[in-house]
Order: C-alpha cells, then structure tokens, then sequence
C-alpha cells in the first residue's frame, strides 16, 4: 500500500452530486463534472492491501481492487487501467451502475467506512479514456470460426467482445433499433450518460465485432433454425425480460404499466426520438411499485418528467442504517441506502405520505381504484407484518393516475421463438438450463447473462459474458488462454 496509515488519516469521501434543483431539470450524469479525480488518489490511499481481500470474493470479476487502489495512490494511471480493464471490459458501466458489493465485502468495512472502490474504479476508467490508453484491440490472426451472440446487454458485449479479441468472427443480434439492451434503453441517462455506451461500441466495431440491430432471432427476420445453420456457436444474452405481474383488483385500468414499458420511452426522448414520451409523468400522481433499483429509476425520470407527485412503495420494513446482525460482515447487508434519486424526492418532498425520502415501507399493495372511464385513480395500500401480511386497520388509498409495476423480472421471454425453434430446456426457474460449460441441450449453443442465470446485477452480467467466451472458445478450438471468473453455480457471498 502506498500508505499504511491511510485509512487512518482519511475518512472516506464520495463523489458529490450535482444540486437537486439543478440536476433534477436535465438528464445529465447526477455528478459533479471534474469532481472525482481531485480526490481519488487520496480514497484509493485508504485501501489497506489486506493480506486475504474480501472485496476480491465479493466481486465476481475477480477485480484486482488492491493492486489499482495502490497503482492510482502512487500515481501510476496507465498501470492502474491496466490491472483494471485485465478482470473488466466496460469498468465505466460497473464504476456507474453497481451496487458495489465489493465495498461491502472490504475488511475496513468491518468497523468504519468502506473504501470508495466503485469511485476508484469510475475515475481509472474515465482518466484511460481521456488520455487514449483504451485503444482497439483487434485480433492478429482469424480463427475461420463464426458466432452469433443474441443480445447487446452487458452479458451480450462481454461475450462479443472477448470472442472477437480470441480472433473468432462475430455478430451481435439485437431485436430493437440500437445496441445496448437494458444498458441504452432501461438504465435512465443521469445514471450513464449514453456516450459512455457508444464509445465503448466504436473500439468493439474497431476490433471486428459486427452488429445487426432491428433482427428479431427467433421470428420471421431470423429463424432459429438458420441462426443454428450459419454460425459455429450461438451465445443467448436475451436478458430476463419477462417481467413480474401484480394479479390483484383494477390491474385492468388504463394507467398502469410496466417498469420496462415506461422506461424506454423516457430514454428514446434523451436519444431524439420524439419530444414526449407518451407515458409521460408530467403533471401526474404516480405511484411505484417495488423498492428496488428499478423503481429507483422510475422515481427519478417521473421527477425530471415534471410529476405532480412521486411516491415509491416497499414491500420490506424500512431498513436501519446499520449491518443487521443475521447479515454479517462480508455479505452485502440490507441497510437504508439513498439513490441519487430518492435524495431528490426527499428533497423535493415528492410524495404525499412517506416514511423516509419518497419511499413508503412496509406497504402491500391490495388493489386499484377506477375512475368513471375506467382510469385508474388510487392504489389500495395496507401495511405488513413480518411475514408480509396485510395488517387489519391499516388499509388506505394513495392518490395515483400512473401506476408503474417495477417487481422484478423471472426468465427470458418465451413467445419470441427461440425456445421453441431451438427446442431449449428450461430449468425449474424458466431460465435456460445449461451444464457446467454454459452449454444448453442443445448442441453449439450457450446462455449467459440473465436469461440463464435469472436477474442479477451488471457486474454479475459481465462475468457472464467473459466466463461464456472461454467456453465457447474451448468448443470451438479445443483450449482457450480467455479468463472465466465464474462457474454458472457461483452465486454472490450470502449467509
């Protein structure tokens, strides 16, 4: 370490948001342009080079945490986007996105605060960009074999891009009309700014991989049978795209949709497609269903879309700040968090009634009130027990004219042709069902990302990506030198 006592002398320090009022008119990055660097170095000094690091067991990537916080304290930027970009293609997606449960497996997270690993991360990946250290990497020979990658998510892309630097030819398969999956269309643009996504795009298209957008594989543009028939090897990336429903009374009304029918609406604006989204928050009492990331990114375009109100519902009780005792140290606790975007509705005192920030906790939802044209009005609220069951007395409605389910997704869809067409096997959760070698029953093809191993985070996504190319490498050619930081049984560190 570049200080051994810097843990000691530094407390830690966060990159700032931007003002509420200001970031809450835009959809800029929510961050303070230029705020990072200056007090990185100083963050990264805090790392104490544990002797067994933790933050390596709770990252999937195997990120080498320690060797770039000590590359960044000394200095050594180059180094440090070496080290980096060796376990993870796109660190500027997780240094934004992530959850980081890597800070929550950090030995100084045992009694005082977490080195700030994602900021370090953030700030290695925008420095190598801005000093043109992530060149292309093409291939120097071919290997005469093709792949067809089914999805652009960042499972899709890892994929493609590990296979494309192998010397493999592939293409990318994607049903809608940019790359990018959930990356350009369900993550909102003040969380990544999508010029992070297209950058990383142009060096994939630099070093070979192809992209065909628009293609429905599956369906009358590209039946399965052919997608088999004209490439070596298929990697399904489809992502976990059948989204949950909410089977209880008025789930019928006009006015209430799903997460992933209102995001990429909101997204399509920010891209120039239209200037409106036609689910627009914009005046409206809305109400969010589901406490998590998602629902997050719901609460925080409703407010940039101008609602009247903006009130998010959590099944679970409100957390305490901290670590419960039934989830010890390394695992990632359950512990009150605030997003940028509920900084925002707290702030803004968006919701009518809350138990902290725009969130109301504890709370089921029983059903929905129509008005005389069948629209609905209110969401029937009651709070829980422990078990989550309704409590007598508690009952009542919340105001609401958009209503967005965000509950979570539960496999890849099915209507899309390519389970039939492939005639896949679907383990007992829905998702495709694969060996031990990211393999499906059928022969050649591989699943990876959250269509096989059900919703998780992105970080999870691009270890994925990266462990499916070695497989398929090794089934193409016999070996592969390309890492595999997981196994498709490897889970996050729980209790």
């Amino acid at each position: 370490m570049a200080d051994p006592k810097g843990f000691l002398r530094t407390g830690r320090e966060e990159w700032p948001r931007r003002p509420v009022e200001e970031r809450v008119r835009d959809w800029d990055e929510v961050y303070v342009p230029g705020a990072l660097l200056p007090l990185i170095r100083r963050q990264a000094d805090r790392c104490m080079d544990c002797g067994v690091p933790f933050c390596h067991q709770a990252c999937p990537l195997g990120n080498l945490i320690p060797e770039w916080n000590d590359l960044v304290a000394r200095d050594d930027w180059r180094a440090a986007s070496e080290r980096l970009h060796a376990t993870n293609n796109f660190p500027e997606f997780t240094g934004r996105l992530c959850p980081a449960p890597c800070e929550t497996g950090c030995v100084l997270a045992i009694d005082q605060p977490a080195v700030t690993i994602k900021n370090v991360e953030a700030a290695i990946a925008d420095r190598a960009w801005a000093d043109g250290r992530v060149p292309p990497l093409p291939p120097e020979r071919l290997s005469g074999r093709s792949i067809a990658v089914v999805g652009s998510g960042p499972a899709g892309l890892a994929a493609a891009q590990q296979l494309t630097r192998a010397g493999h030819t592939v293409a990318v398969f994607e049903r809608e009309d940019r790359i990018g999956g959930l990356l350009r269309y369900g993550i909102p643009a003040f969380k990544m700014d999508k010029a992070q996504l297209e950058r990383r795009l142009g060096q994939m298209r630099e070093e070979g991989t192809k992209f065909r957008t628009g293609v429905a594989v599956g369906g009358r543009d590209l039946p399965a049978e052919e997608l088999r028939s004209r490439y070596d090897a298929v990697v399904l990336a489809t992502g976990a795209t059948r989204w949950r429903e909410l089977p209880v009374p008025g789930r019928h009304l006009t006015g209430i949709h799903q997460a992933m029918e209102y995001l990429p609406w909101a997204n399509r604006v920010c891209e120039g497609d239209l200037e409106v989204s036609p689910l627009s928050a914009a005046g409206r009492d809305v109400v969010v269903i589901g406490g998590g990331d998602t629902g997050s990114d719901c609460l925080g375009t409703a407010l940039r879309e101008g609602a009247a109100s903006v009130t998010q519902l959590d099944i679970h009780a409100l957390p305490g700040p901290d670590r419960p005792a039934e989830e010890p140290w390394p695992t990632h606790p359950r512990v009150y968090r605030l997003s940028a975007a509920h900084e925002e509705g707290e702030e803004l005192h968006t919701a009518p009634v809350s138990d902290a920030d725009a969130r109301l906790f504890a709370a089921s939802t029983l059903g929905f009130v129509p008005d005389a044209g069948g629209r609905v009005r209110g969401v029937r609220v009651a709070d829980v027990d422990a078990r989550r069951r309704p409590l007598a007395g508690s009952e009542r409605t919340l105001r609401a004219d958009l209503v967005l389910l965000a509950l979570g997704f539960s496999g890849p869809a099915r209507d899309d042709g390519l389970v039939e067409g492939l005639g896949l096997a679907l383990d007992e959760r829905g998702t495709f069902a694969r060996d031990r070698a990211f393999a499906t029953n059928v022969p050649g093809v591989f699943a990876a990302g959250d269509a096989a191993r059900g919703q998780s985070l992105v970080v999870w996504a691009i270890a994925e990506g990266r462990a499916v190319a070695a497989a398929v490498d090794r089934f193409l050619v016999g070996s592969s030198a390309l890492p595999a930081p997981i196994d498709p049984q490897d889970r996050a560190m729980g209790v």
